[in-house]
């Protein structure tokens, strides 16, 4: 038995429906076994590879508003499906939150919108490559993810912290086959505040964090300054880094990955992954977009949920 795959199309104005039909041409191999449904507004119908399965979810009238309505039903019905047993796994194509907004969805992201559809909590946003430009692994789990750098400093707290370690620790063993994955806390002040001299956040947040997780049996160290332990994890040291804010861990992440890395959706009830990247709408309609990112989007999608589901789904 092989992992059913729903494929949701994201904006219909950007480039999610081109770069998911394209991940799957050059999958086709790899993908010989598996079912795709990709869903959809209707307009999409005629490009879908023939192989495929497909949903419209409805007709786009042509505004933000519509698309995000659209992009958001395509999400909605995912969901429903993998409820009802006709999908194992999600891949979401980029939408754009300010069109999600206006179709009535005030979330920050996919993320949280998965987040409420599933009733999970808590869920973790890692952003996953494992081929960088080093020719390494780079998994780097964002602690606060789209919020003001003001806000998300205040938003860190010790719970929060041990909170995604715990879920991070709990991912790479179940959907990564990592028996004891190895866990770097960066730090958030300059040289992980020198022993205090440039904050207190390390001492009064973070090493607390570490320390009950460490205690709970989770291999987790730090916390190390950002300018060190991103490349330590490239050079074999650690499995993933937790990032305390959003840059931090992106501006590392999309150095070394750059349209190779794929978002993952940590504690929902099944696997979800994303492409690292936009809806690119000054592109859309080109046929120029990229798709390596959604390809290696669906790849990770596949094995993650072949590791998580061991007993079940059969490895090619």
């Amino acid at each position: 038995m092989y992992p059913h795959i729903a494929i949701t199309l994201g904006d219909p104005q950007g480039i999610g429906a081109e770069v998911a039909f394209q991940s799957v041409r050059d999958l086709k191999t790899e993908l010989k076994h598996l079912s795709i449904t990709f869903l959809g507004s209707e307009e999409t119908r005629g490009q879908v590879p023939s192989e495929h399965k497909f949903i419209a979810v409805g007709a786009w009238d042509g505004t933000p508003k519509g698309a995000g309505q659209v992009a958001a039903l395509a999400i909605e019905q995912a969901v429903t499906g993998v409820r009802d047993g006709l999908f194992h796994t999600i891949v979401t194509a980029p939408v754009h939150k300010p069109s999600l907004r206006s179709a009535g969805w005030d979330v920050p992201g996919q993320t949280e919108m998965l987040q409420k559809l599933t009733g999970s909590n808590p869920v973790g946003m890692l952003m996953a490559a494992e081929m960088t430009d080093r020719g390494s692994p780079l998994r780097v789990l964002l602690a606060t993810t789209h919020h003001p750098l003001r806000e998300a400093i205040s938003l860190l707290s010790e719970e929060l912290l041990l909170e995604q370690i715990v879920l991070l620790s709990e991912a790479l063993q179940s959907d990564w086959g990592l028996v004891a994955p190895q866990i770097a806390i960066c730090g958030l002040n300059p040289h992980a505040s020198d022993d205090g001299l440039f904050g207190d956040e390390e001492a009064m947040i973070l090493s607390p964090a570490i320390e009950r997780a460490r205690e709970m049996g989770t291999n987790v160290a730090g916390p190390f300054p950002a300018d060190t332990v991103f490349y330590r994890a490239l050079t074999g040291n650690f499995d993933a880094v937790v990032a305390p804010y959003h840059d931090v861990g992106m501006a590392a992440f999309k150095t070394a990955a750059f349209g190779r890395g794929v978002n993952v959706t940590l504690g929902l009830p099944f696997v979800r992954t994303s492409p690292d990247h936009g809806t690119a709408f000054d592109i859309a309609g080109t046929n120029s977009a990229n798709a390596t990112s959604m390809v290696e989007a669906v790849r990770l999608a596949i094995h993650l949920t072949q590791n998580r589901f061991s007993k079940i789904f059969l490895h090619d």
